[in-house]
């Protein structure tokens, strides 16, 4: 199952970027996260840890696999039945714009089920993130 989101953002990637890889203020611009908590300190990297607090969801610990700087980030999260992808991804624009691409992709046993049973709220969280990262972004 994939569902995905995306939004143009009028400030430019490095911008988009340092807000969206400082995963713990997003409770303060997307109320699809209540709280973050880091694993470890300093900047997000391949291997960092990050455990999310989720309205009508268990809390996921999200580990980052890949990461390209002011490009992606793809974190994964592990629960019985079902392994859930985090993807975040950033296009500069001509204009200065910045193109991001937000998907979560789950795979595994019990991936249809959830699909099928979250997959609204899935979507419904996705443009939140969306529609937050952008006006987080847009007012300075």
């Amino acid at each position: 199952m994939r569902f995905e989101a995306d939004t143009e953002i009028a400030a430019d990637a490095k911008q988009v970027w340092a807000v969206l890889v400082d995963v713990g203020s997003w409770p303060e611009w997307t109320d699809s996260v209540t709280q973050v908590e880091r694993g470890e300190p300093g900047p997000l990297a391949v291997g960092a840890t990050a455990r999310l607090t989720q309205p009508k969801l268990r809390p996921a610990l999200w580990r980052v696999t890949e990461l390209t700087e002011r490009r992606e980030f793809v974190w994964v999260s592990g629960a019985p039945g079902v392994r859930t992808t985090g993807e975040h991804r950033l296009l500069s624009l001509p204009d200065g714009r910045t193109r991001v691409e937000l998907a979560i992709d789950q795979s595994g046993p019990l991936a249809g089920l959830i699909g099928r049973l979250y997959g609204g709220l899935l979507r419904r969280y996705l443009r939140m993130e969306a529609d937050g990262l952008r006006r987080r972004c847009e007012r300075g």
